[in-house]
């Protein structure tokens, strides 16, 4: 699926837009989370297919997103995907792809010189690649108002002070000197650990284990809840057991803790969770069940 037009929710008095580059069947179901068997897709097979499940390929269906917060005034974007014209040799789904992401953002009335606010969750290639443009030979910050806000554990374990990333993925190096490196030489990166609040409904905090700076975006107006959990949660197998860890996460303990955690906390307060990647509507309210949670419903838009 392509993003033909952008669905849009209202939280409180925060505006949420979702921007779909592309979504569709990734990756084997069980080399995405290895501990999710067989059977555990199977018995979800009701609810998985089509959205998050291929039965006939056994692959796990994802979306390329980024989300839009319009709050207090501004424009706040979340993640900004793969980007276009990008060397991911060693990631054949990102390797030189042709999306538009500010097109579309410009579809749904925002102008790249509209955005405030970058936040980057992580910094693995599909949560940055459109912080920047090509212009000439030359990567330049595709919104260049904006303060882009980046982990400070992330900025340096993937930056060259830690070696990219220890040496652990080739794209590393690639992903931070055209995504990172030249916001930083524009001076537009405020680094954050702990938490950091951007506005009265706004506030980031850091959900390490996925990668050593993973955030979650919490989001708080009137009586309505959401948490933006990036790459947290890549399947909503993992919802039904927190202890299951994608094959993309770093320090797997660290990631199902922190997993479980924002999984209690949504279910207790009734945050509408949303991961980077789930495909149908994008985003799920939870509940307790057993040892581990339930979906309870998913997230609808005026109009469908």
């Amino acid at each position: 699926m392509t993003n033909e037009s952008a669905q849009s929710i209202v939280l409180g008095d925060v505006e949420v837009i979702r921007i779909v580059e592309w979504q569709g069947p990734f990756a084997p179901a069980r080399t995405l989370v290895p501990d999710a068997g067989a059977e555990v897709w199977k018995d979800n097979e009701e609810w998985l297919a089509p959205d998050h499940w291929a039965p006939d390929e056994d692959s796990a269906v994802m979306a390329l997103q980024s989300w839009v917060l319009r709050s207090g005034g501004r424009t706040v974007l979340v993640d900004t995907g793969v980007g276009a014209g990008r060397e991911r040799p060693g990631s054949p789904h990102f390797h030189h792809r042709t999306d538009d992401l500010p097109g579309w953002l410009e579809r749904a009335g925002i102008r790249p010189e509209d955005v405030d606010v970058v936040v980057n969750t992580h910094l693995h290639a599909d949560h940055v690649g459109w912080n920047t443009r090509d212009a000439g030979g030359a990567w330049v910050p595709t919104f260049p108002n904006a303060r882009y806000l980046v982990p400070a554990a992330d900025d340096f374990h993937f930056g060259p002070d830690n070696g990219y990333g220890g040496g652990l993925h080739a794209d590393d190096r690639l992903v931070h000197e055209d995504s990172v490196a030249p916001v930083h030489r524009a001076g537009l990166v405020d680094l954050w650990d702990g938490a950091h609040r951007i506005d009265d409904h706004l506030v980031l905090e850091s959900a390490p284990g996925h990668t050593p700076g993973s955030a979650v975006l919490r989001l708080a107006s009137g009586t309505d809840r959401a948490v933006f959990v990036g790459d947290l949660l890549h399947s909503p197998v993992q919802i039904l057991d927190p202890g299951r860890a994608s094959c993309f996460c770093l320090d797997p303990r660290g990631a199902s803790a922190t997993r479980r955690r924002v999984l209690e906390r949504a279910a207790d307060t009734r945050e509408l969770v949303v991961p980077a990647h789930f495909g149908g509507s994008g985003a799920a309210e939870v509940r307790r069940q057993g040892t581990g949670f339930a979906v309870a419903g998913w997230a609808t838009y005026p109009g469908e």
